[in-house]
């Protein structure tokens, strides 16, 4: 058995960093700049704890470009580098200066800081676009200026430099492919994208800033005086945003402005807001707002951004955020995520986990706190929040624990119940014969009014369940109560069917009567969209109407929705029950028509009948109904 060391070939693994350790080249600036953002924040720190004996004021990161040059420039006022430490910082690839900063800082709070840097390879994402890069440093030590040269292989050249300003620049020689980065619009674009929240103000060129008028200063006469102007400098960063402070230091104002500069095409208002404050077991900030939702769940993620120390990562927060809330907007910031080397996405494991798990339950208590504070204004938005929070309900069981105290269940008349409220309200009227909780719903107010109506005029209240998830949340819902209970939309039976009673209707035909009036419906309705039921019912009640089995509808809604179908009941016809009422008129009228032909004439206006009370009756068929009830009144 023989034991060795690997050799790792500098030359092979150097190409590997320029070009792919990145999936997008544009980071390259976000690199650089939370380089010049870890200096400038090492050295307020050694500043802070009096290590640096030195008046640091206010130190920036500047951006410019050079068209004619073709070179971008990166310049910071940060710590800067001696010759050596360009040696052991820049040459040593991986080896990650801030990571050793706060190694050896770790008992004075460096950690604090906010420092950016742990792989030591982001220096390096700037051969991606650059042929060759250039570093003028100087170092806060009183030591000499360094240069440093690289033409994007492994050989460099280092020498002394006459820099006197403390801090770094970095010139990149940008490639004839790569000269968009040379656009001032796309600097702009990117720094905008990714640094828009650095914690070190960023200048890129300048400004005109209108002067305030003095408030002694007399009215122009004549015509409108030109305001004046003054030149400043372009800071294109707020380097201390909103969720980067404490709750108690906002008012609603402060969060509605945040969400603006968010979101700045975004003219509607969020409803509410919910800051997000941990220090243990991890570090997590954040600010996340509910905007109004449509029932459209497709077109409303990837508006929430991650970000690392005020560094943009990504809006795909799926993995971090639970997958219902991603519906939601705003700003999560964690030093304790954990990303792949390239910080470009997330990599799995426990810190994620528990970080998604408290996003999950802090959202729960401020659903929880709005409704018991103002449980009216809570109703007036929930149209607007229920996707999210039926969406969670059905996703996450420690959610659905949570919302039982706030999830709202709608009734046609607009009354909203709790589930609790719901079952006291109902439990006597709607408990069938088998002692189960039947609760009554309808998808449509104004497709389903005749339903709804006669539902109610038994005395029975109906709820507005209308959302895309519907099918699949009463199907938890009903697996997961203690009581026996069982939704059941308005239009899956007859009403006296809905609800099963002890008392059952008599049939005034009999059984033989009852077989040859179905044959003759099932004569006139196609056997493969209609099952034709014969039953006795209230002598009142409609002659003939059409069901849909709440088992099989709901059953194909939840395939087409994504899961929850069975045995490919998303591709099936769509199937309904024809309903004859043995106990109308009409059913002894038909039976005494001795003419096929004139028997099949109304049983089939009847048939157009009920299909045009559900929506049903549609093309030729409708035309050749209009036509035949015009006839009829000639």
């Amino acid at each position: 058995m023989s034991k060795g060391n690997i050799n790792v070939s500098v030359e092979n693994i150097f190409p590997l960093i320029k070009k792919f350790l990145y999936s997008d080249h544009e980071i390259f600036l976000r690199e650089l700049i939370s380089n010049a953002t870890d200096a400038t924040l090492k050295l307020k720190h050694l500043a802070r704890i009096g290590e640096a004996k030195i008046e640091i004021g206010n130190p920036q990161i500047e951006v410019k470009v050079n068209k004619d040059n073709k070179t971008l420039h990166i310049i910071d006022q940060g710590v800067g580098m001696t010759q050596d430490e360009v040696k052991k910082y820049i040459n040593e690839v991986a080896f990650s200066g801030a990571e050793e900063f706060l190694e050896k800082y770790k008992d004075s709070e460096a950690k604090e800081t906010g420092i950016i840097g742990h792989f030591g390879l982001g220096f390096y994402s700037a051969f991606m676009v650059a042929k060759k890069v250039e570093i003028f440093t100087k170092s806060w030590k009183d030591e000499p200026a360094a240069h440093w040269t690289c033409e994007g292989t492994t050989e460099f050249s280092l020498e002394e430099h006459n820099r006197k300003d403390r801090g770094t620049e970095i010139v990149l020689h940008i490639n004839e492919d790569e000269e968009e980065f040379l656009e001032e619009s796309k600097i702009r674009e990117l720094l905008t994208k990714y640094n828009k929240f650095m914690p070190v103000p960023i200048k890129f060129g300048t400004k005109e800033k209108e002067l305030p008028k003095a408030e002694d200063a007399p009215e122009a006469s004549g015509e409108d005086e030109k305001p004046k102007t003054v030149t400043v400098d372009d800071i294109i960063n707020n380097p201390d945003p909103a969720w980067t402070k404490q709750p108690t230091d906002l008012e609603e104002e402060d969060y509605k402005n945040f969400y603006r500069e968010l979101y700045p095409m975004q003219f509607e208002e969020p409803l509410f807001h919910i800051h997000l404050n941990v220090d243990y077991p991890f570090n997590l900030t954040g600010i996340l707002y509910f905007p109004k939702l449509t029932n459209d769940m497709s077109v409303q993620k990837d508006k929430i951004q991650l970000y690392q120390n005020q560094v943009f990562v990504t809006d795909n927060v799926e993995g971090i955020v639970p997958e219902f809330l991603t519906m939601l907007r705003g700003v999560i910031d964690s030093p304790d995520i954990p990303l792949n080397v390239s910080r470009s996405y997330l990599q799995a494991d426990g810190a994620v986990k528990k970080i998604s798990s408290y996003i999950t339950r802090k959202v729960a208590d401020k659903l929880k706190s709005l409704f018991n504070n103002d449980r009216e204004d809570f109703e007036k938005k929930w149209n607007d929040i229920k996707v999210v929070i039926e969406y969670g309900m059905l996703t996450e069981d420690k959610f659905y624990d949570k919302a039982q105290k706030f999830a709202l269940y709608p009734s046609v008349d607009n009354k909203f119940y709790t589930y609790e409220e719901l079952e006291a309200k109902i439990k006597d009227n709607q408990t069938d014969k088998d002692d189960k909780l039947v609760i009554l719903y309808a998808s449509n107010k104004e497709e389903q009014h005749s339903n709804i109506k006669a539902a109610q005029d038994k005395g029975y209240e109906v709820l507005l369940l209308d959302s895309p998830i519907v099918s699949h949340l009463i199907q938890k819902i009903e697996s997961s109560k203690e009581q026996k209970v069982s939704f059941v939309r308005v239009d899956s039976d007859h009403v006296d069917n809905l609800i099963k009673k002890e008392d059952e209707q008599v049939s005034k035909l009999s059984d033989e009567e009852k077989e040859k009036l179905k044959e003759s419906y099932e004569a006139v309705a196609p056997k493969e969209k209609y099952t034709v039921q014969v039953e006795a019912l209230d002598s009142n009640s409609a002659p003939v109407m059409i069901t849909q089995p709440e088992f099989m509808r709901r059953m194909k809604e939840m395939q087409q929705t994504g899961g929850g179908g069975m045995f490919g009941m998303g591709n099936m016809p769509e199937m309904h029950n024809l309903v004859v009422n043995a106990n109308h008129p009409l059913a002894s009228e038909i039976l005494g028509i001795e003419k096929d032909e004139d028997k099949q004439s109304k049983i089939k206006q009847a048939l157009d009948l009920a299909k045009l009370a559900q929506g049903l009756l549609k093309g030729e068929d409708l035309t050749n109904f209009v036509n035949r009830s015009f006839e009829t009144i000639k």
